[in-house]
């Protein structure tokens, strides 16, 4: 059988993108949450975890008037003689950045909260700045939140459907991502080549999160005394 690589090199560089992205944008969030005592942080915590329960075409009809001509943001890229995200590959990426962001945040904010405070302090004696503290303590002690959410957000983003489709349409070699290309195949009933590709990719998350609970595991033990 003939293998289409565009959508299958399409959705692993989307993947990783909004994996590193989210990484950096979502390690800050993460340590705000998990130390804030603001009034405010309940709010701010339901707002980032609102794409687990938004359905994603809802979500991704927003998004697509928010980056369309007429929005804020897509009136903002205009102006800046970017054009309009909307059915273009950096459409995909900030829709795929808002809709997996939990899946980095709140990991790393469980790794962050669970760390405790002891750790900080006893730097903080050494004369340690904020910002070495939390490169030298925090960020090795939260290897396996890290990991988690690295390898979960990656693997949610290849799975995306409904918001990629809403935001990117379906542009061979541009949006057309693998959950794009297996509905291509159902609607022309070719089961056998929408078979292909789900069953790659229900290899690929049972193999992703069977490597993820045993590295976490080592990790876990390693830790131990």
């Amino acid at each position: 059988m003939a293998v289409d690589w565009q959508p299958v090199l399409l959705t692993l560089k989307l993947a990783s993108l909004t994996t590193v992205m989210l990484l950096m944008v979502g390690t800050p969030i993460a340590w705000w949450l998990a130390r804030t005592k603001a009034w405010y942080k309940q709010p701010v915590a339901a707002v980032v975890a609102l794409p687990l329960v938004l359905p994603p075409t809802v979500l991704g009809f927003y998004l697509l008037l928010m980056l369309g001509p007429k929005g804020i943001v897509g009136q903002f890229t205009e102006a800046m003689g970017l054009g309009t995200l909307p059915f273009t590959f950096g459409g995909l990426v900030v829709a795929s950045v808002i809709y997996s962001m939990p899946f980095t945040v709140q990991p790393l904010q469980n790794t962050f909260e669970s760390l405790g405070q002891r750790h900080l302090e006893v730097a903080a004696t050494l004369r340690a700045s904020p910002w070495d503290r939390f490169m030298t303590v925090i960020v090795p002690l939260a290897r396996p939140g890290f990991l988690t959410a690295a390898v979960l957000t990656f693997a949610h983003t290849v799975g995306e459907f409904g918001v990629v489709l809403m935001i990117g349409g379906n542009i061979p070699g541009v949006t057309k991502v693998l959950s794009v290309a297996i509905y291509d195949h159902v609607e022309a009933l070719e089961y056998g080549k929408a078979h292909f590709i789900a069953g790659a990719m229900l290899l690929f998350s049972f193999l992703v999160l069977v490597i993820l609970y045993l590295i976490n595991g080592r990790l876990s033990r390693g830790h131990q005394p």
